[in-house]
C-alpha cells in the first residue's frame, strides 16, 4: 500500500487482498466460550479454594456419619460392661483378656462414656442426627418461607402489607420458649399416637425433636419468606412474566414456573447458609435437653453429658465441641464461595 502525494489518496496493491491464512483467522477469534448459569458458577466455584476445601470437610464428615457406622463393630446405645469411662484406644480387662486368648477386639478410638458406650461410634451418630435435623429444618424453611414470600410479593397490594406483618409479629415471638411449652402440651397427645400401628417412629425420634421441627415451621422461615420477597419483587416486572400473563398462565404456574425459577441461585446460596443455624439450634436446645430422645445422640447432648467430667475427661467434650464448630464453619465458607461464584453482582 503506498501514498499518492498529490491526492493524498492511498493506491492499494492486490497483494494486500490475498484470503486470510488459518492461523490469521485464528489470531482474530477473541470471544468468550458461551456456557449457562450452572456451568458458569460451578467454573467459578471450582476456583474458589476455601469453598472446595469446606465441600470436601463436608463430604468427609458425611461420610463419617452415614457410611462409617454401618461397618462399625460397635453400637452406639450398647453398654460395654466394665468399659466404662476407657481413655482413647485403650482396652478394659476383659477385653485384655480376649486379646491374650487370641481373639481379635477392635480399639475404642475415642474410648467409651460413664456407660461403657464407645464414644466414637456415638459422636459418628450424633453427627448424623444434628446435620438430618439441620438439613431436614432448614427444608421446611426453604419450602414454607419461599411460597409465603413468592405470594406475598407477587400479589402486592393489601395482601403483601397484610402477610409481611404478620411475619413482623411472628419475629417477637421467643423461639425458645415457644419449644418448651410445646414440649409439655405435645407429649401427652404424641405418645398416644406413637402407640397407633405406622407411628412408632414417634416414640424413637422423640417428642422434643418433634416440637423443634414444628417449631422450625411456625417460625423460623420468616427470614427466607422476607429474601424470596425482594427478589420476586423485582422479577415480577420483567417481560416474561408479562408475557405469560397475556399468554393466559396461571398464579401459579407463574410463581413457581418463572418467579420462583429464576431464584433458584439466591435460594441455594441461603439454604446452605441456613443449614448451620438449623444445626446450632438443634445443638444449642440439646445441650439444654430440649432435643433428641435418649439413647440417640446429639453432638449438643453429647457436650451436655460431658461438661460434668470435664476436668477428669476433658476429650468428651472437645470433640462434639470441635465436630460442631467444624461443621457450621464449613458450611459458612461454603455459603460464601457459592453466593460469590452465583450471584450476577459479584460477577466481574
Amino acid at each position: 500500500m503506498k501514498n499518492n502525494p498529490i491526492t493524498l489518496q492511498k493506491k492499494w496493491n492486490p497483494e494486500d487482498f490475498q484470503p486470510a491464512t488459518e492461523q490469521e483467522k485464528e489470531n482474530l477469534i477473541a470471544m468468550r466460550e458461551s456456557v449457562g448459569f450452572w456451568k458458569d458458577g460451578i467454573r467459578r466455584l471450582k476456583k474458589n479454594n476455601v469453598a472446595m476445601v469446606s465441600l470436601v470437610v463436608i463430604t468427609l464428615i458425611m461420610i463419617i456419619s452415614f457410611i462409617v457406622p454401618i461397618f462399625y463393630p460397635y453400637s452406639y446405645e450398647t453398654q460395654i460392661k466394665g468399659s466404662e469411662n476407657l481413655k482413647p484406644m485403650t482396652y478394659s480387662e476383659k477385653e485384655i483378656e480376649r486379646i491374650d486368648a487370641g481373639e481379635k477386639v477392635f480399639p475404642h478410638i475415642l474410648g467409651t462414656d460413664k456407660l461403657g458406650r464407645d464414644y466414637a461410634i456415638r459422636t459418628m451418630m450424633g453427627s448424623r442426627i444434628s446435620l438430618i435435623v439441620g438439613i431436614i429444618a432448614t427444608a421446611i424453611i426453604l419450602l414454607i418461607g419461599s411460597i409465603y414470600g413468592a405470594i406475598a410479593a407477587f400479589f402486592g397490594g393489601m395482601v403483601d402489607l397484610i402477610m409481611m406483618r404478620i411475619v413482623d409479629i411472628i419475629y417477637t415471638v421467643p423461639d425458645i420458649l415457644l419449644i418448651v411449652l410445646l414440649s409439655f402440651a405435645l407429649k401427652g397427645p404424641l405418645n398416644a399416637l406413637s402407640e397407633v400401628p405406622g407411628f412408632g417412629w414417634i416414640h424413637t425420634v422423640g417428642v422434643n425433636l418433634i416440637s423443634i421441627f414444628i417449631v422450625f415451621a411456625l417460625l423460623y422461615w420468616v427470614g427466607m419468606a422476607r429474601m424470596v420477597r425482594s427478589q420476586v419483587l423485582m422479577l415480577k416486572e420483567s417481560d416474561y412474566v408479562t408475557a405469560a400473563k397475556a399468554l393466559g398462565a396461571s398464579n401459579a404456574r407463574i410463581i413457581k414456573k418463572h418467579l420462583l425459577t429464576n431464584c433458584i441461585g439466591t435460594l441455594i446460596v441461603t439454604t446452605t447458609l441456613q443449614i448451620p443455624s438449623s444445626i446450632f439450634t438443634e445443638s444449642f436446645l440439646s445441650f439444654l435437653g430440649l432435643g433428641v430422645a435418649v439413647p440417640l445422640p446429639s453432638l449438643g447432648s453429647l457436650a451436655s453429658e460431658a461438661i460434668n467430667g470435664l476436668n477428669t475427661y476433658p476429650y468428651l467434650l472437645f470433640v462434639p465441641s470441635i465436630l460442631i464448630s467444624l461443621i457450621i464453619l464449613s458450611f459458612n465458607l461454603l455459603g460464601d464461595g457459592l453466593r460469590d461464584a452465583f450471584d450476577p453482582k459479584l460477577k466481574n
